[in-house]
């Protein structure tokens, strides 16, 4: 029954951040599990070669659309490519996100307002787009990806805690309003992920993977790790599952004696 359930055949995906991290690695299940996907993201080479590579480990249709979330228009053609290919979308994943860090009072502006249009903005306009389908269809199920920083703040991310905090109270109101169509939507909060991007920051910051880690488990998690929950997320189990932002990341850290 659960194998079911976890299945995608038949179905259209949508992966914002899709060449590479948590994105290629969610494409990459939601491809094996039979669902045909549409990654996007600014790097053509790089996108084209991940759509190549989730076509030969899956065999399912893969297609590759360079995409700046930040453009509206560019967003707008995104989702009607993906209707003009496979005529629905069943899933949405809003992954696209990132942020570069400072200290409060050297936020500019210009620098606050990009990463809001990159973490919020951008999954603001890719649901209403998907979403026109989706209500039409009466189904749909949408996950979008914020951080350990949308929940308990991050120093030197003023900016990007704001922005991820924001992604999830949009999260719990879009399936507030949408569940009369049967669409789902949730939220995965991920805590220190060992991307390949991310361990290459580690190396220059001179940060060690433990360091960052602080967790129950003692140790950063994998991006196959988050991509099992959006797939779950996203999937016919988790049917009764909305609005909720659930953390991907090793366990709370909690006050008190400390351990021996």
């Amino acid at each position: 029954m659960i194998r079911e359930q976890l299945g995608f055949s038949g179905r259209a995906a949508i992966v914002t951040g899709g060449g590479t991290g948590i994105g290629l690695a969610t494409a990459r299940q939601l491809a094996k599990l039979g669902a045909q996907v549409v990654i996007a993201s600014r790097s053509a080479d790089e996108l084209e070669a991940a759509a190549q590579r989730i076509r030969e480990e899956s065999g399912a249709r893969c297609i590759a659309v360079p995409t700046d979330v930040k453009d509206e228009d560019a967003i707008i053609r995104l989702v009607e490519r993906t209707m003009a290919e496979f005529g629905r979308i069943d899933v949405l994943v809003n992954n696209a996100g990132g942020t570069r860090m400072g200290p409060l009072e050297q936020i500019p502006t210009k620098g606050w307002d990009s990463i809001f249009d990159l973490n919020i903005r951008s999954a603001y306009i890719c649901t209403r787009e998907a979403g026109r389908h989706m209500i039409a269809a009466k189904s749909g199920a949408i996950v979008n990806i914020s951080s350990g920083a949308g929940i308990t703040g991050v120093r030197g991310g003023a900016h990007y805690s704001a922005a991820k905090s924001a992604l999830q109270m949009f999260t719990r109101v879009t399936a507030a309003e949408w569940g009369k169509y049967g669409i789902r939507v949730n939220c995965v909060a991920p805590g220190a992920i060992a991307s390949e991007r991310a361990q290459e920051a580690w190396r220059v910051a001179k940060l060690h993977p433990g360091e960052l880690a602080g967790n129950p488990l003692g140790r950063t998690g994998t991006t196959g790790e988050i991509a099992n929950m959006i797939v779950f997320l996203a999937s016919d189990a988790a049917s009764f599952v909305s609005g909720q932002t659930i953390a991907v990341n090793g366990g709370p850290i909690l006050p008190g004696i400390p351990d021996e």
